[in-house]
Parts: C-alpha cells; structure tokens; sequence
C-alpha cells in the first residue's frame, strides 16, 4: 500500500480553510444569539420600560422596596419645575448648608436662581441645591415630600414613600424600580427637565458666594457616565448611598423609540454595565409593531337618546414591542383585548367624544390603552309619543292665537263704528 504524504503547506491552509467557514457561518450566529440574550443583571432589582407606551420589557424584582438614594432628586426636580418658576430667585437658608453628602457648598444667605439649582441638582447631586429648592417651593421638606408623594402617584405609582427631597436613608424613603420608571416617563416628557438632565457641562453663576472660603463651585459636571459612554443616551440620573449601593435611572433615543432602564443596588462599575446591557437588551432585542392605528374603527356605541348607533375609533395609534426574529410572537398571540364602554353617554354627544377604552393585556398585565371616540356627531332622538302630542298642542296655541286676534279686530271695528272720526276742513 502505497503512502499518501500530506505537505505541511496543504495542512495549513487546509486548517486555516475549515477556521474561516466557522467565522464566516457562527459568527454572525453568535451575534444575533447575544443581542437577544436576557441580561444578566447584578443589581438587586431592575426594570426596562418602553418610554412611549410603558411597556416593560425587562424586570428583576421590580416590586421589591428599595432605598433609591439620589434617583429620589428625579422627582424632587419634578416638583420643583411644576410649582416654582425658572427665573425664580432662592434665598439659601441655613439648613440647606447643612445637609450631609454631595453638595456644592452653598452658602447662607446666597442668591441663586432656581434653574441654577435645578442644574446642580441633576448633574452635581447637590442635597444641599435639593433642600434649598424644597423650602423655597414648601414651607419644609417635609410638606415638599407630601407633594413630592402626591406627584408620585399622580404617575401611577403605588408603591413609593418619599420623606425627603435627597434620598438620604430612611426606613420610611423608599420606592421600587417600577416606580421610578413610571416617575421618570412622566417627567421626561417635560422639555426642561429633559434638557437638563441631557447636558454634560452646565456653568452656573454665584455672585454672592464668600470667595474668602475658597472658589465656589460653578462649573457642574454631570454624574451620569452614560451621556458619553452610550450612543443616544439622553440622561437621567445617578445614585448612591451604602445603604441603597449603586443606583441608575437611565434613558436612551434610538429613531423613535425610548427605553428606561432602572437598576437598584448594584455595585462599583457594574451600574453601568447593568445599564448599558439592559438598553442593548431593549433595541435589539425588541421590534416595534403597531396594533392599532389612529382612525380605526374598534367598537359602536348606541348613546342615551341617541338617533342611531356611532362607531368608535382608535384616537391614537398604539404599538408594542414583541421579540425581533421570533415568528411565533405573533401580536395577536401574545396578548389579550379588552374594550370598555361608557354606557352612561347621552345624546347630543359631538364629534370626537371619547365613549371608551381599548386595553392591551400580557398575562394579566397591562401594557397601555387607547381611548376610543365618536367618529361622527350623535343627535339627540325624541320619543315618538311626543311628536304626536305636539301636533295637538301646536293645534290648541294657534286657535288660542287665531281668537285672539278676530277679538281684538272686533273690538276696533266697534269703536270706530260707535265714535266716527269727525274731519275738518282748514
């Protein structure tokens, strides 16, 4: 038998031929495999919510009850903008130079404005900025934390507890990472709050400040690394305490989609891989598609004393995310319709009423609504027995009237006949 020798030239490019298919077919494999993988988070609890539509995409322990440290400082800026005004101008008072923590040395007696404070507030997490600014629009922090918990839930929150404008600990300071996505959804359609927590650098001015103590802090470097490590990251903000570890709340833009990304008590540079992975997780794991577009028709109506039936059409489009590249997510498998009518509505109704709501469910869970309205004006329908009776009561008015006048005419012909005017001539 003869002996076939294999050159070591051949071998090689041999191997180098077999490595190259296996990048060429598994490599883009792998790609897709971890944009879609679910995250491995190191925080004690997390969520990722859909900015548009509150849809969560991600969740670790979103209810669990959680210090949030100085995520709290998301909300107090809420407040601050809805019952101050920007030009505003806040006396520092002393409490506020006492507060422990980050700061940025305020000093007594100072003028600041309150977009300045805003401005050290969400960059510089100054707890001294986040006292100045509650008892310039409260009479004390604890009367600003009573709107600070009614703004809460004006958001929809149910499980938050806010005692303080800083975040510092408090057995009784506390919030969930749910929570705070539907805090941070709210206020970021704010376009001040949203250009402030966007800004990398803001330089503020402090006249007043005691250049004997040294310089004062002017220039305000944002804490949150995400601005320049992530594309598209659009704020929102840091925190820490030893009690609450590290916490984000973070936000991202990629076209027209908006992630939020909360992470609660993780550790050291983790926060910011936790954050970047679960945003990844959102874009690339996630496709958009719209269930319901503007104008269609979803139900009817028949109003109180309505003249006939209305349709009922969507008021806006609505959309939801469903896992990219999995055919069997189908968007009328994965989740459930519910519509509820007004039933109380009454003619007349115009054009554009709303008569109900179209309710997206996953698993029991709600995933956002649409409210439904008239397509069309609804006049009001009188009963039949009232037309009837109209004609003989419009019979009876008119004789009324018809007598009346052959009397009064009567009565005239009478006088002029029993006193003849008598005409003379000139």
């Amino acid at each position: 038998m003869k002996r076939i020798e294999i050159k070591p030239v051949i071998f090689l490019f041999f191997l180098f031929f077999l490595f190259f298919l296996f990048f060429v077919f598994m490599f883009p494999l792998s790609l897709e495999a971890s944009a879609t993988k679910v995250p491995d988070i190191d925080g004690e609890a997390a969520a990722l919510m859909d900015a548009c539509n509150k849809q969560v995409l991600y969740q670790k322990n979103m209810h669990r009850l959680m210090y949030p440290a100085s995520t709290t400082k998301i909300i107090t800026a809420a407040v601050a903008i809805e019952k101050g005004k920007l030009d505003d101008i806040v006396t520092i008072p002393r409490a506020a130079c006492l507060q422990d923590g980050s700061s940025i040395g305020l000093q007594e007696g100072e003028q600041l404005s309150l977009r300045d404070l805003l401005y050290a507030l969400m960059l510089a997490s100054g707890n001294d900025a986040a006292t100045a600014l509650a008892m310039h629009i409260a009479n004390s922090e604890i009367e600003f934390a009573a709107l600070m918990n009614e703004w809460s839930r004006s958001c929809g929150t149910k499980e938050s507890n806010f005692i303080n404008p800083n975040g510092l600990p408090d057995p009784l300071h506390y919030t969930t990472a749910y929570d705070l996505a539907l805090i941070t959804q709210k206020i970021m359609q704010d376009p001040i709050f949203r250009q402030i927590v966007a800004t990398r650098l803001a330089v503020i001015q402090r006249p007043l400040a005691d250049r004997s103590k040294g310089p004062p802090q002017e220039h305000l470097w944002n804490h949150n690394r995400l601005l320049s490590l992530y594309p598209g990251a659009i704020g929102v903000k840091t925190g820490y305490t030893v009690e609450a570890g590290q916490c984000i709340v973070a936000q991202a833009k990629r076209g027209n989609r908006e992630l939020i990304a909360v992470v609660l008590k993780s550790q050291g540079s983790n926060i910011t891989h936790d954050a970047i992975n679960l945003l990844d997780y959102g874009f690339n794991g996630f496709a958009t598609t719209p269930v319901v577009n503007k104008g269609a028709k979803i139900s009817s109506l028949k109003a109180r004393q309505g003249k006939e039936v209305v349709n009922l059409v969507a008021k806006n489009s609505f959309y939801l995310n469903f896992p990219a590249g999995h055919n069997k997510y189908l968007p009328d498998q994965s989740f459930d319709r519910q519509v509820t009518l007004n039933e109380e509505l009454r003619a007349p109704l115009p054009k554009g009423k709303k008569g109900g709501e179209l309710i997206f469910l996953q698993e029991g869970q709600e995933l956002g609504r649409v409210d439904l309205i008239t397509d069309q004006p609804v006049e009001k329908k009188y009963p039949l027995w009232l037309g009837w009776l109209t004609l003989p009561v419009s019979l009876l008015i008119f004789t009324h009237f018809y007598s009346r006048v052959k009397q009064r005419r009567a009565r005239q012909n009478y006088i002029l006949r029993s006193y003849p005017i008598k005409r003379y001539r000139r």
